[in-house]
């Protein structure tokens, strides 16, 4: 069973930014594809940014293509996501996902994942 668990959400003015951590455990020594999902009240949950720890790959959603990261650090068994230049509509609850599946530069949903973190608010105030 993996466990996730998020921290680093918070509330911010609009053109600040935010890092997101997910810390991984309680899996076997594999790798990952580890996710971001937001999803804003009365609207659906949406990738945002996915990473696969075996070789690095990486998906970025168009909409935060050049403002969000994604990157790893295996040592600690935790993905990150920084978040810059933010914007209202980033405002949202943020979900970790992994699954132990490959993923690649490709969008997911939700049901490729099978464990997920608590959740992280962001808020992004104009």
């Amino acid at each position: 069973q993996v466990q996730l668990v998020e921290s680093g959400g918070g509330s911010v003015q609009a053109g600040g930014s935010l890092r997101l951590s997910c810390a991984a455990s309680g899996y076997p020594d594999s790798s990952l594809c580890m996710g971001w999902f937001r999803q804003a009240p009365g609207k659906e949950r949406e990738e945002v940014a996915h990473l696969y720890t075996g070789d690095g790959s990486t998906y970025c959603a168009d909409s935060v293509k050049g403002r969000f990261t994604i990157s790893r650090d295996n040592a600690k068994n935790t993905v990150y996501l920084q978040m810059n230049s933010l914007k209202p509509e980033d405002t949202a609850m943020y979900y970790c996902a992994a699954t132990m599946a490959y993923c690649g530069a490709y969008v997911l949903s939700r049901y490729h994942y099978n464990y997920w973190g608590q959740g992280t608010q962001v808020t992004v105030s104009s």
